[in-house]
C-alpha cells in the first residue's frame, strides 16, 4: 500500500506557501521551547507527516519532552500525532517506544478531567494495534461507570470498535453493554449502547427493546432513530417479526422529532402495504411538509409521496388524501407548489375533482390580493394550467372553471392570459353547451384586457364564438350596427373605438386598449381583427337574407379595415404597419368584395376544421403519454412467473431485496450500483485515458470516474526505469469550471514499481473541461535538476451532466427569446435519412425531442424539430434542428441543414455545439 493510500481519519488544511522547517529546528523547539513554541512545532510535525515525511528521529523527543505536559491543546494535538505516526517497524512489529505511549494513555484514562478521558477514548477508536490496546482494557471498562455522560458514551464507542476489530480483547462486550444499557439514564449513552448491540448482538438488542417497547415514545429522538433502524433491519431479514414491531412504528409516527417521523414513515411503507399503513405514512409525510420550514426538506418529502403514488395499490389510498396534499400550497416556494399541483392532478378522481376545483379557485383569488412578485405570476400560470387540465379530464367541471379563468384575461401577466385563451379556445370547440356562457364572459372582460398578445388572439376566438352565437340567434348579429356611428364620428380612429363600442365613450386621454395598441404600432391585432370581421360578415350574409342589410354590414366591415390600413400608412402610430399585416388586411378586403363560395367555405368551415384537428391531435398525444405513464407503473406478471410467499421464503433468499439503509448510504458515498451495459465498450476500460507514451520513463494512465458534481481521477503511475524515483509528484491544473480539491502527495517509486494516485476535481457548471498537467520526479543519486514528463490532456465529457427533460411549447419559445448565447452548427454527416439523423443526434446529445411523433412522421424532404435538455446544475439547453434531403442530388445524398443551440451560458452552448460536431457522422461498424 502506498503512502497516499494509508488510512487517514483526520484531514488538516495545510497552507502551501510556507517553507517546510528542518528536523533539527523542530527538535530544538520541542526540547527547549515554551508551551506555545512546542505547540507550533508539534503542528508542523503533524503536517509534515501527513505530507509523507517519516521523521523517525523526533519520536523519542516527543515522548520525553511533550508527552508529560498537562496542557490541553498539546494533549489534543498529541492524539492526532499518535493517530498518524507510523507505530511499527518495516517488518510489522510494534516499536518499543510505543510502550511508553501506552502507559501515558493509561494515565489519561484515569485523569480527573472528563474532557481528557473522553477525547482519549475517542482516539482509541482509531487505533489498529491490539498490542497497544490490551494493557488499556481495565481502564476502558472502568470508564463505563464514570459520573460524566461524555466519558461514558465515548467508552461505549471505544468498546464497540475494539470488539469489532479485536473480539478476543473483550469477548463479553455485548453482555457488558446490555447491563450498562439497562441501568443507563442519559439519552446519548443509551443511543450509543443500543447501536452497538444492533451491530454486535442483535438478539440482545431485541430483548432490550421488548422490555421497553411501550416506553419508546418517551425516549430521546437519537435513540428512537436507532430503534427505527433496528426494526427495519430485523423485519427485512425476518418478515415474521413484523407483527411484533409494527405497532411500535405506528407510535413513532407521533414522535415530536421530524427526523424520527420521516424515518418511521419510510420504514412503515417498506414493512406493510396495508391501506391503513400507507395512509398513516402519507399523512405523516404531508404533516412534515407543512410544518417544516426548509424548502429542501419539503421537496425531499414530496418526492417520497410521489414515489408512493407510483405504486398502483398505494395510488388509490393517496387519492383520498388529495385535499390534505393541497394544504402544502400555503408554502410560498414555487418549486414546492409546482410539484404539489402536479401530484394532486395525477391523483384527482371524479370523486374529489369538485373539491379540488374549489380549492384552486380560492388560490386564484388569493393571488389577486398578493403584491406583484415574479413568483406570483408564475404561480398564477400554474393554477391556470391545473384548472385547464381538470376541465379537460372532467368536462363537467368546465362550467365552474371558465368564469374564474376569464378574469385572467384582464391580467397584466401575459403568460397567464395566453394560457387562459388557449383553454377558452379549446372549451368553445369541445363543449357546445358552454358557448353562450363563454360569449357573455368574454364580452364582460373584453374592455379590460391589457395584453396585446391576448387581444391578438381573442378576435380569432371571438369569431368562432360569434359564428356560433349567430347560428343560435341571427338577430343578435345586427348589434354590430352602432359601429357605423363611431366611424363617422372618429374618422381614421374608428377601429380603436369599434371593438370598445360596448362601453360608454371616454375622453381621448384614456384611450381604449385596442386604440392604444394600434397607435403603439402593434398591427398584428389589426390583422386578427380583419380576419374576425371577415368571418362575422360572411356568417351574417349566410344568415340574413335581406340584400340591403347584407351590403350595409359588409361595407361597414370593409370600412373598418380600410381605415386601419390608412392609419398604418400614416405617421400617427409609433411604428408603421408591417407588410405582412397589410397583405392580411388586403386579403380580407378582397374576400369581402368578391364573397366567393370557395372563400366562404375556407373562412367559415375549413378554419374551424383545422382548429378541431389540432385540438384532437393534442388531446390524443396527451392521452398517449398518460397511457405510457400508466403502463410504466403497472407491474406486469407473466402467466408462468413463480409466486413468492414471504412465509415460505428461506432466510438467505430474503437478501435479494435491497436494504434501504444500505442503498441510501451507498448513494451518499457515490457508490450506487449501476448495471453494466451489455456492450463491452461501455465498461470501465472505455474510460481509461492514456496520459504518457510507452517509451517515457514514467508511464501513466487515468480512469475518469464521474459522480455528479465530483470527478475522481485514478492515475496509475509506472516507473519504467531501473532507477529509484524520489518525490514523484503528479501536478495537475484545470481549464473551465473545474477545481482541483487537493494536491496529490509525492511518492517514491522503486525500479519498475507502480502506484495509484487519486485526485478529486469539483465541477461547478456544464461546460467542457480540460485537466492537464505533468509528472515531476528526482532520480536518486543523480545531480541533475528535476525531471518532468508532460501528460496528455483529459477532456471531461459534457454528456455526463446533461439529462433529457420536457417543457411546454410556450416555455420553449420564452426561453428561446430570453437566452442570449446561440451556436449555429452546420450539418455535416454521412447519414442519408432525416429521421435517422434526428435519432442519432438525440442519442449523442442526451436531449429530448419536444416535437410530437405525428409531426415528424411521413416524408416530405425536410424536417424541423425542437430539442430540450437540462443539466444536473439546473441549466437549460435548447436546440432547433432544421434539416433537408437534397433530392436533386440523388437518393444517396447525405442530409444537409443547420442545428441552432441556445443556452443561458456561453460554455453550455459551445460545449453542446462541439459535441454535435464530433458525433454528427455515424461510424460504420
Amino acid at each position: 500500500m502506498t503512502a497516499a493510500e494509508n488510512v487517514c481519519y483526520t484531514l488538516i488544511n495545510v497552507p502551501m506557501d510556507s517553507e517546510p522547517p528542518s528536523e533539527i529546528s523542530l527538535k530544538n523547539d520541542l526540547e527547549k521551547g515554551d508551551v506555545k513554541s512546542k505547540t507550533e512545532a508539534l503542528k508542523k510535525v503533524i503536517i509534515m507527516i501527513l505530507n509523507g515525511e517519516k521523521l523517525p528521529g523526533l519520536l523519542m523527543t516527543i515522548i520525553r519532552f511533550v508527552l508529560p505536559l498537562q496542557d490541553h491543546t498539546i494533549k489534543k494535538l498529541l492524539l492526532v500525532f499518535w493517530e498518524i505516526v507510523p507505530k511499527t517497524t518495516p517488518d510489522g512489529r510494534l516499536l518499543h517506544e510505543m510502550i511508553l505511549v501506552c502507559d501515558a494513555y493509561r494515565k489519561d484514562l484515569q485523569h480527573p478531567n472528563e474532557f481528557i478521558r473522553g477525547s482519549t477514548l475517542r482516539f482509541l477508536c482509531k487505533l489498529k494495534e491490539a498490542e497497544l490496546l490490551e494493557p488499556l482494557m481495565p481502564a476502558i471498562r472502568a470508564c463505563l461507570e464514570h459520573r460524566h455522560s461524555y466519558v461514558r458514551r465515548n467508552a461505549v464507542l471505544a468498546i464497540y470498535t475494539i470488539y469489532r476489530n479485536f473480539e478476543h480483547l473483550i469477548p463479553d462486550a455485548p453482555e457488558l453493554i446490555h447491563d450498562f444499557l439497562v441501568n443507563e439514564k442519559d439519552a446519548s449513552c443509551k443511543r450509543n449502547a443500543f447501536m452497538m448491540l444492533i451491530h454486535a448482538d442483535q438478539d440482545r438488542a431485541l430483548d432490550y427493546l421488548s422490555t421497553c417497547i411501550d416506553q419508546v415514545q418517551t425516549f430521546g429522538d437519537i435513540l428512537q432513530l436507532v430503534i427505527v433502524e433496528l426494526i427495519y433491519k430485523v423485519c427485512h431479514a425476518n418478515p415474521s417479526e413484523r407483527a411484533r414491531f409494527i405497532r411500535c412504528i405506528y407510535n413513532l409516527l407521533q414522535s415530536s422529532s421530524p427526523a424520527v417521523k420521516y424515518e418511521a414513515a419510510g420504514t412503515l411503507v417498506t414493512l406493510s402495504s396495508a391501506p391503513t399503513a400507507i395512509k398513516a405514512a402519507a399523512q405523516c409525510y404531508i404533516d412534515l411538509i407543512i410544518k417544516e420550514s426548509d424548502n429542501n426538506v419539503k421537496l425531499i418529502v414530496l418526492d417520497r409521496l410521489i414515489e408512493l403514488k407510483e405504486h398502483p395499490a398505494h395510488e388509490r389510498v393517496l387519492q383520498d388524501l388529495v385535499m390534505d396534499i393541497l394544504r402544502v400550497l400555503s408554502t410560498p416556494d414555487l418549486e414546492v407548489r409546482k410539484k404539489t399541483l402536479q401530484l394532486a392532478l395525477d391523483l384527482v378522481s371524479s370523486r374529489n375533482v369538485e373539491e379540488l376545483v374549489i380549492v384552486l379557485k380560492k388560490e386564484v383569488i388569493k393571488t389577486n390580493n398578493v403584491s406583484e412578485h415574479e413568483d406570483t405570476d408564475k404561480y398564477r400560470q400554474l393554477l391556470v394550467r391545473t384548472l385547464h387540465s381538470c376541465s379537460v379530464r372532467f368536462p363537467d367541471m368546465a362550467a365552474n372553471v371558465i368564469p374564474v379563468l376569464m378574469e385572467f384575461l384582464s391580467d397584466s401577466n401575459e403568460a397567464a392570459a395566453a394560457d387562459v385563451l388557449e383553454f377558452v379556445r379549446e372549451a368553445i370547440q369541445r363543449f357546445d353547451n358552454l358557448r353562450m356562457l363563454i360569449v357573455e364572459k368574454m364580452l364582460e372582460v373584453f374592455h379590460a384586457i391589457k395584453s396585446v398578445k391576448s387581444l391578438g388572439e381573442i378576435p380569432i376566438v371571438e369569431s368562432e364564438i360569434k359564428k356560433e352565437a349567430g347560428e343560435l340567434k341571427p338577430e343578435e348579429e345586427i348589434t354590430v350596427g352602432p359601429v357605423q356611428k363611431l366611424v363617422t364620428e372618429m374618422g381614421t380612429y374608428a377601429t380603436q373605438s369599434a371593438l370598445s363600442s360596448s362601453r360608454p365613450t371616454k375622453k381621448e386621454e384614456e384611450r381604449p386598449p385596442l386604440r392604444g395598441f394600434l397607435l403603439d404600432g402593434d398591427f398584428f391585432v389589426a390583422a386578427s381583427l380583419a380576419t374576425t370581421l371577415t368571418k362575422i360578415a360572411l356568417r351574417y350574409v349566410a344568415l340574413v337574407q335581406e340584400k340591403k342589410k347584407q351590403n350595409s354590414f359588409v361595407a361597414e366591415a370593409m370600412l373598418l379595415m380600410a381605415t386601419i390600413l390608412h392609419l398604418g400608412k400614416s405617421s400617427l402610430p409609433k411604428k408603421p404597419i408591417t407588410d405582412d399585416d397589410v397583405d392580411r388586411i388586403s386579403l380580407c378586403l378582397k374576400v369581402l368584395s368578391e364573397c366567393s363560395p370557395l372563400m366562404n367555405d375556407i373562412f367559415n368551415k375549413e378554419c374551424r376544421q383545422s382548429l378541431s384537428h389540432m385540438l384532437s391531435a393534442k388531446l390524443e398525444e396527451e392521452k398517449l403519454s398518460q397511457k405510457k405513464e400508466s403502463e410504466k407503473r403497472n407491474v406486469t406478471v407473466q402467466p408462468d412467473d413463480p409466486i413468492s410467499f414471504m412465509q415460505l421464503t428461506a432466510k438467505n433468499e430474503m437478501n435479494c431485496k435491497e436494504d434501504q439503509f444500505q442503498l441510501s448510504l451507498l448513494a451518499a458515498m457515490g457508490n450506487t450500483q449501476r448495471k453494466e451495459a451489455a456492450d463491452p465498450l461501455a465498461s470501465k476500460l472505455n474510460k481509461v485515458t492514456q496520459l504518457t507514451g510507452f517509451s517515457d520513463p514514467v508511464y501513466a494512465e487515468a480512469y475518469v470516474h464521474v459522480n455528479q458534481y465530483d470527478i475522481v481521477l485514478d492515475v496509475l503511475v509506472v516507473n519504467q526505469t531501473s532507477d529509484t524515483l524520489q518525490n514523484c509528484t503528479l501536478e495537475l491544473a484545470t481549464l473551465g469550471d473545474l477545481k482541483l480539491v487537493e494536491k496529490p502527495s509525492p511518492l517514491t517509486l522503486a525500479p519498475h514499481d507502480f502506484a495509484n494516485i487519486k485526485a478529486n476535481v469539483k465541477v461547478a457548471s456544464t461546460e467542457n473541461g480540460i485537466i492537464f498537467g505533468n509528472i515531476v520526479y528526482d532520480v536518486s543519486g543523480a545531480a541533475s535538476d528535476r525531471n518532468c514528463v508532460v501528460l496528455s490532456d483529459i477532456h471531461i465529457d459534457i454528456m455526463d451532466y446533461i439529462q433529457p427533460a420536457t417543457c411546454t411549447d410556450a416555455e420553449f419559445r420564452q426561453m428561446w427569446a430570453e437566452f442570449e448565447w446561440e451556436n449555429k452548427v452546420t450539418v455535416n454527416t454521412n447519414i442519408i435519412d432525416l429521421n435517422d439523423y434526428l435519432q442519432h443526434i438525440l442519442k449523442s446529445t442526451n436531449m429530448k425531442c419536444l416535437t410530437p411523433e405525428k409531426a415528424l412522421s411521413g416524408y416530405c424532404g425536410f424536417m424541423a424539430a425542437n430539442l430540450y435538455a437540462r443539466s444536473i446544475f439546473g441549466e437549460d439547453a435548447l436546440a432547433n434542428v432544421s434539416i433537408e434531403k437534397p433530392i436533386q442530388q440523388g437518393p444517396e445524398a447525405p442530409v444537409t441543414g443547420h442545428i441552432r443551440i441556445r443556452a443561458k451560458s456561453q460554455g453550455m452552448a459551445l460545449s453542446l455545439g462541439d459535441k454535435i460536431n464530433l458525433s454528427q457522422k455515424k461510424t460504420s461498424i
